[in-house]
């Protein structure tokens, strides 16, 4: 620990300086609630500036503190430190965060092609007559499902709602189905971090290094990452749809396997 960032040092308030809210890096850390451990490997990541030396003394200040409430906000938000140092790089070399990539539009494209659907209480209960219940309606907007927008809901997806609705028309309680939903979302989210890691690694790691190095990516590049991102979007769609039918298939064959087995003579 180098003796000027002692954090019994640096407890007190600034003297001369009443214009200005200043820090010790004790005290920034505990008006961030982080620890100063916390704050020093920021530091050292270049996540905040550089505090302001007087003597021996490290002062910090308002902006170090936004930045660290920034950077708390990001990481809640399932951000990587090194996204967040990517964005911080951007903001303080004055680009904003559609400059960061120059792919603002090809990257934040729907990769969905779903319909969000307007329903009044009384046709959301036309879908789902008794099993509209308190607790049922908290957990589809829990999942996201259901969105309340004045007095009406919106729910996320038709394909979803006519699946859903079917369901419970064979029989199988709401409940069961938005559990499944669950499910099925937590291995979609699954699935979409394989694809995006493989985009991150193969296609925009050259790009991602260069742009935190505040080297400029030329048109011809976003162009091209662009139009290959574009290829990939059906593709991933057809991988995930392949495999889940041939899923399906195999677990089909073994459950009819096992009812052959139990009703055989003589079989355990």
């Amino acid at each position: 620990m180098a003796a000027n960032e002692n954090p019994q040092d640096e407890r007190t308030e600034p003297a001369g300086h009443p214009a200005a809210r200043e820090f010790r890096m004790a005290d920034l850390a505990e008006e961030a609630g982080i620890t100063v451990r916390t704050l020093r490997f920021y530091r050292e990541r270049k996540l905040i500036p550089p505090p302001r030396r007087e003597g021996r003394i490290a002062w910090y200040n308002e902006h170090h503190l936004a930045r660290l409430r920034t950077i708390g906000a990001l990481l809640e938000r399932g951000h990587t430190l090194g996204g967040i140092a990517e964005l911080l790089s951007a903001f303080d070399t004055g680009r904003n965060v559609g400059e960061l990539l120059g792919l603002e539009n090809t990257l934040v494209a729907p990769w969905s092609e779903e319909t969000p659907v307007r329903l009044t209480p009384e046709e959301l209960a036309d879908h789902f007559s008794e099993d509209i219940t308190a607790e049922n309606l908290s957990t589809s907007l829990d999942i996201g499902y259901l969105a309340v927008d004045g007095d009406e809901f919106v729910h996320i997806s038709r394909r979803l709602l006519d699946a859903s609705t079917e369901l419970v028309h064979q029989g199988i309680p709401l409940a069961a189905v938005l559990e499944a939903g669950r499910q099925v979302r937590a291995h979609a989210d699954a699935l979409a971090d394989v694809f995006t890691d493989l985009i991150r690694t193969h296609l925009l790691s050259d790009v991602l290094s260069r742009i935190a190095a505040c080297e400029d990516v030329g048109p011809q590049e976003v162009d091209h990452i662009g139009e290959t991102i574009e290829k990939l979007r059906p593709l991933s769609k057809g991988v995930v749809e392949a495999e889940l039918s041939m899923a399906m298939d195999r677990r089909v064959r073994a459950e009819l396997a096992q009812w052959r087995r139990e009703e055989e003579p003589g079989e355990k």
